[in-house]
């Protein structure tokens, strides 16, 4: 029983009452629920959770009911209150969002820092997270650490904003993107980086898993191929960009920019030379302006 061997693997370890037990829970199967996370959820007094028929579908495959607290993004502030008060009364708290880890891009971190800030341990359990599970599949041999975003604006000049931001800088990205969304996502990505490696994971650890690596000009091509490539949740991890910083690549890039200023207005010269060598915007911005201070000076 899964109940009995929760207990023989983490039963040993403390679990103090007056507490606050972030419990990380499966993405998409359920067989990734920990032993850990099973015992926390066994002692817990009640369960705050995103939403209480998820939660409940869980906790019923694990033999378990438990008083269920709704605390969503909608009521988090007055819902932490509520758990507050069972902390006050020694209770142990579990916090659930719908899958992964909470308080990364679910609910949870308005509820944590009020828990702490009122005296209270909060305890977390790791598990599943998507964005580690992306990365670990992503073979992104270029990373050195990674810049989480999660999900983008809904709107399509915000989104292109931050996405322009988003092509300056070199190392590997993180983004979430629902199946309405993705190829409006796709065709963005396209404008801003096209030669942006990127590795798109649909609906992780699940029956229909899909994981392809690709530049971003061809996702949406990728995406339009098969109706079933749409659906889905998504992770996208835009892979890290080579460092070009060696003085021979720095002395390509300026005679490439030096040509290019002499045919063109600033701002376009710049694009393309950004789009060529993959150097970010704002550098060679600075650079250019330095180039063309040079070649205006007296002699």
């Amino acid at each position: 029983m899964i109940q009995q061997a929760a207990a023989s693997a983490a039963g040993a370890q403390q679990y103090p009452k007056g507490a606050l037990y972030v419990v990380a829970t499966p993405i998409g199967n359920l067989a990734d629920i920990t032993l850990r996370a099973v015992h926390a959820l066994v002692l817990a007094d009640a369960v705050a959770c995103e939403d209480t028929r998820v939660s409940t579908g869980l906790l019923r495959y694990l033999g378990l009911d438990k008083p269920l607290l709704a605390l969503h993004e909608h009521n988090e502030a007055q819902a932490a209150q509520a758990v507050i008060e069972r902390l006050a009364r020694d209770e142990r708290v579990a916090y659930m969002s719908d899958a992964g880890t909470p308080a990364v891009s679910d609910p949870g971190a308005r509820l944590v820092a009020a828990v702490s800030a009122a005296g209270y341990r909060v305890l977390p359990l790791p598990g599943a997270s998507s964005v580690t599970t992306a990365l670990s599949a992503a073979g992104d041999a270029g990373s050195d650490g990674f810049r989480f975003v999660g999900f983008l604006a809904a709107k399509a000049a915000e989104r292109a904003g931050q996405l322009r931001e988003l092509a300056q800088h070199a190392e590997t990205t993180v983004l979430f993107e629902a199946p309405h969304r993705i190829g409006a996502l796709a065709a963005a990505l396209a404008e801003a980086m096209p030669a942006r490696r990127l590795t798109l994971c649909r609906e992780l650890t699940k029956q229909f898993e899909s994981i392809a690596t690709m530049p971003a000009a061809e996702l949406s091509a990728w995406l339009a191929a098969d109706v079933n490539r749409t659906r889905g949740e998504f992770v996208l991890v835009l892979h890290a960009q080579p460092q070009r910083d060696d003085a021979g690549m720095a002395a390509d890039t300026d005679r490439l920019l030096r040509t290019l200023l002499a045919a063109l207005p600033l701002k376009q010269a710049v694009a393309l030379t950004a789009e060529a060598s993959g150097a970010a915007r704002n550098a060679l911005y600075e650079r250019a302006l330095a180039l063309r201070d040079e070649d205006q000076a007296p002699e």
